[in-house]
């Protein structure tokens, strides 16, 4: 079931270390298919826009994926998607923009428990002694 899902995403987003607050939306298309867009705001100021239509029919499927993470000045650190632009990459029409929109890597099919891993890894969170 697509609410499933959402829950998970909502947990996912809650228990992220980092993560100040968020705006998501839930569109509910049937029983198995949704349509996700919102805003992670993290402590440092910096902000994760992502989008997704998923299906849960038989597994978790993402038709279409963009998960864009900035600074807080609003330049790009990376933009995973599934828009097909790239076609001579072997994991077309996946791909990572590092930094840039010129700059693109080969990479799997991302997800937002990947895509909040790798922005937590590069947060400078104050140490718990502080």
């Amino acid at each position: 079931m697509i609410e499933d899902y959402f829950r998970q995403l909502e947990r996912t987003i809650a228990e992220t270390v980092g993560v100040h607050s968020s705006h998501i939306t839930y569109d509910k298309r049937s029983t198995t298919i949704g349509f996700v867009r919102g805003d992670i705001y993290f402590t440092d100021g910096s902000l994760l826009h992502l989008r997704e239509f998923v299906s849960t029919e038989r597994r978790i499927e993402r038709y279409m994926y963009v998960y864009h993470y900035q600074r807080t000045d609003g330049t790009l650190v990376f933009r995973y998607d599934s828009a097909p632009h790239f076609p001579a990459l072997s994991s077309f029409p996946h791909h990572k923009h590092d930094g840039s929109d010129t700059h693109v890597i080969e990479t799997p099919p991302a997800d937002l428990n990947s895509v909040l891993e790798e922005i937590t890894s590069q947060l400078s969170l104050p140490s718990q002694e502080e």
